[in-house]
């Protein structure tokens, strides 16, 4: 079944999730500072591409508060326009009986474009 949630899911549009991530990803990265937040958005763009059947999961990380205040940078200069987007879009997909899976994707996408900063995806 989680193929064949992906496969829709990238037919109707969770493809051009993957290249806005991935895009942004690579422009951050062309700067020493952004290249955490780089990395985080291609987190973000290989869970946009096929988001069934992904886990995301806290880690146990030794970074101390250093995970705390990366996402806070995150969501001050970005992070909660992702946020919002995949909010408007996963109550727009719930409102229907057929979009519902697709609008728990987003949300859990939501949840990764929160605090991406220790955070693993299995």
């Amino acid at each position: 079944m989680n193929f064949i949630g992906n496969i829709i899911w990238i037919v109707f549009g969770g493809i051009f999730i993957f290249f806005e991530y991935l895009f942004g990803g690579i422009i951050l990265c062309l700067t020493i500072v952004g290249i955490p937040f780089g990395l985080q958005c291609f987190k973000l763009a290989i869970v946009g591409l096929a988001p069934f059947g992904v886990q995301i999961n806290n880690t146990s990380s030794n970074t101390g508060c250093l995970s705390t205040m990366m996402n806070i940078i995150w969501l001050v200069f970005g992070g909660v326009w992702v946020l919002l987007t995949h909010l408007f879009f996963g109550l727009l997909l719930c409102l229907t009986i057929v979009g519902i899976p697709f609008g728990r994707q987003h949300f859990k996408l939501m949840n990764l474009a929160f605090s991406p900063f220790g955070k693993s995806i299995n």
